[in-house]
């Protein structure tokens, strides 16, 4: 009889221990996590759990990597509604509906119900993902819901950064105010629809970091970004998403973009092993002319030259007096009046940051030549160029009015085709 009993505690310790051992990444709608409790990804990448940032007492759910020292958070669901105690509740209602309460009765944060669940399960994945999705369904296009889909300010492999035009969704990225503090700060990051699309980095309602066209083989903006032993980058444009995203070269480095609202920067990072920290890798905006509208319109910002700012080809300052003491918020005009109707010509400028796309006119099926015949037709446009520039070159981009943001780069840029007086043009020159 008490060898027994001793053998039944250790069979209990047993399937104990290897319950604790194993980590949990799912949880039905018969369980609950509630704080001290964490989901842990399949193979431990990340962790679901409750947390306090930085000196505050507040509890907040998200999720942050695993196995790291420092506790780096990649996503919050109450980020605007903190739990004052530990009585944080998370759910997953039969319906699919995740939902975070306090004390369990109040509810500080919870999705949209999803109509038509049978089984659901909500589950943590190693791409840092929280998806809800039926228990027999493992497929990315069935999910439910998820995580990604309502980021916060992290920027991890595999996101979208965009929009879902069949849904409506916009995933835009939001900064914490500080680091005590994750309730949305005033620097964003995301696609700006509005002409060409374009990833934008706002600071409030104004823009403050432009990408450039997406030219087939990256933003003409980002040289940078293309030949990195770090990351790689896709832009998808089509009728359903405009949207984009990175992946890891190599799958073993932790990597993650974050909007940093201290430094007003949206910074690429990667956890240094040996070192045990966070490396910045690139940081945006990478100079002065990075900023958007350094120089005013129609000018041309170059981190090479001095003065940065110079007008483009064809054109003078606005205000000769302030330009010349360095206040180039006036920009440029043409230094010789536009004839449309006699007819203008264009004067092309080599490896350039595309101006803002706000005012631009895309046609895909263009090309070069129908583009400048579209563009000399029309007397209120200023600039055109190749939407593409793979594979010898193809589409449309005009750009009606003051041309704004644009930026010289030492290669890798676009040309881009300045409609000036025909008396200065004479046939189409290089600058």
């Amino acid at each position: 009889m008490e060898m027994s009993f001793y053998f039944c505690c250790a069979c209990c310790f047993l399937i104990f221990f290897s319950k604790a051992a194993t980590a949990i990444d799912t949880i039905s709608p018969s369980e609950s996590l509630t704080d001290g409790m964490t989901l842990v990804s399949n193979e431990g990448a990340f962790v679901l759990g409750f947390f306090s940032p930085g000196s505050s007492k507040n509890r907040y759910l998200g999720i942050w990597f695993n196995n790291i020292p420092m506790q780096t958070v990649v996503w919050v669901a109450n980020r605007i509604n903190p739990i004052n105690d530990s009585t944080g509740l998370l759910q997953i209602e039969s319906s699919g509906r995740i939902v975070l309460q306090v004390q369990n009765t109040t509810a500080v944060w919870s999705t949209n119900t999803t109509a038509g669940a049978q089984n659901p399960v909500l589950q943590l994945l190693d791409s840092g993902n929280l998806v809800v999705r039926e228990g027999s369904d493992s497929s990315p296009e069935n999910y439910l819901w998820q995580s990604f889909d309502y980021p916060t300010d992290t920027i991890l492999p595999g996101m979208k950064v965009g929009f879902d035009l069949r849904t409506g969704i916009d995933r835009r990225f939001l900064a914490w105010k500080n680091w005590d503090d994750p309730s949305p700060g005033d620097l964003t990051y995301g696609v700006d629809l509005e002409g060409s699309p374009e990833m934008v980095l706002w600071k409030g309602s104004e823009k403050y970091s432009l990408s450039g066209l997406w030219d087939g083989n990256g933003f003409s903006g980002a040289p940078y970004y293309r030949s990195n032993p770090i990351f790689e980058y896709d832009f998808v444009w089509n009728e359903n998403e405009v949207y984009c995203i990175f992946s890891s070269r190599n799958q073993s480095v932790k990597l993650r973009n974050v909007l940093n609202q201290t430094q007003s920067q949206l910074q690429i990072c990667t956890w240094n092993q040996e070192n045990q920290t966070w490396q910045q890798f690139i940081d945006l905006p990478i100079d002065y002319c990075d900023t958007y509208g350094r120089c005013g319109p129609n000018a041309n910002c170059d981190s090479n030259k001095l003065p940065t700012c110079q007008c483009l080809t064809g054109f003078k300052p606005k205000w000769p007096q302030k330009w010349s003491s360095s206040d180039y918020s006036g920009g440029c005009v043409h230094s010789k009046p536009l004839n449309c109707q006699q007819g203008d010509g264009f004067i092309r400028i080599a490896n350039v940051n595309t101006p803002d796309t706000t005012n631009s006119w895309v046609n895909k099926t263009m090309n070069l030549k129908e583009c400048r015949a579209r563009c000399l037709g029309n007397c209120s446009c200023m600039a055109y160029t190749n939407l593409d520039v793979t594979g010898g070159g193809s589409g449309c981009v005009m750009w009606n009015g003051d041309l704004n943001n644009i930026k010289q780069l030492q290669m890798d840029g676009q040309d881009l085709y300045i409609r000036v007086s025909a008396s200065q043009a004479g046939t189409d020159l290089h600058s």
